[in-house]
């Protein structure tokens, strides 16, 4: 399989790490993965972080990956337009995608999106204007739906809880971007330079999210035990490769 080059998609959290801690093999398994010729790109929901800080992080445990992370904020980030006033409720990583694509943070109203995602700050105040601007005639965007965020101890609440706070507080169904939804496709394949993906495989911990975003690429499906989901599972989307963690998965990808 390993003499034809293509991409490999690699979500973050459960995957090639807890909580910026490797996991077993997994810094290995990227290298191995790229000596064979292939591409490795994360794709991550993660949208508390800057992209720098994420490449750092991860160059920090031994895996170059300047120009090869691709967020969930940087794909809300494709839902509004330059100039648009954006209420952020969500972490830096959020304001530097949007200042990329020319969107105005803004601190009062008028708004024209509210934008949410993972961060630790979050409080009922929050809450409240991100509804009342949403009532106001704001559009509310997620940039994922993640109820939990896996940890070494086990699974916090994640972005999509937020979400649902504020999607019940203001009564409107949220446009979400990350995966496994349409936006991040659209940025996965605008960064990749691939339009047809179907030679592709996506690595991910979380069939809800990277199996399905894996069917919304039209690609293959690779499922490791090594984040939220119970090893032994039975997932759906039914996943082309099964392995304990990466390292398993680069086994059988380079065999």
């Amino acid at each position: 399989m390993h003499a034809t080059p293509f991409p490999v998609l690699c979500d973050l959290d459960g995957v090639v790490w807890l909580a910026h801690q490797p996991i077993d093999g997994s810094v290995d398994a990227i290298a191995r993965v790229r000596a064979g010729g292939h591409r490795v790109v994360f794709v991550t929901n993660n949208s508390a972080s800057r992209v720098a800080q994420q490449e750092t992080a991860l160059a920090s445990i031994g895996i170059p990956a300047v120009g090869d992370v691709l967020t969930s904020a940087m794909a809300a980030a494709l839902l509004v337009q330059p100039g648009d006033r954006v209420l952020v409720c969500g972490g830096a990583g959020i304001v530097e995608a949007l200042g990329r694509r020319g969107a105005v943070v803004a601190r009062r109203a008028p708004y024209d999106a509210v934008m949410v995602g993972f961060h630790r700050s979050f409080d009922y105040e929050e809450m409240l204007q991100a509804a009342k601007a949403v009532h106001a005639g704001a559009r509310l965007i997620g940039t994922n739906d993640d109820a939990t965020y896996p940890t070494p101890h086990g699974p916090i609440p994640g972005g999509g809880a937020i979400l649902a706070g504020i999607v019940a507080a203001a009564g409107v169904k949220a446009e979400v971007a990350g995966k496994p939804y349409a936006p991040m496709a659209e940025l996965v394949r605008a960064e990749t330079g691939c339009n047809d993906l179907s030679h592709a495989i996506m690595v991910g911990d979380r069939p809800e999210t990277d199996g399905l975003f894996a069917r919304t690429l039209g690609c293959r499906y690779a499922q490791v035990w090594s984040g939220v989901t119970a090893a032994g599972t039975r997932v759906s989307p039914r996943p082309a490769f099964v392995g304990a963690n990466l390292a398993a998965i680069a086994d059988q990808l380079l065999a």
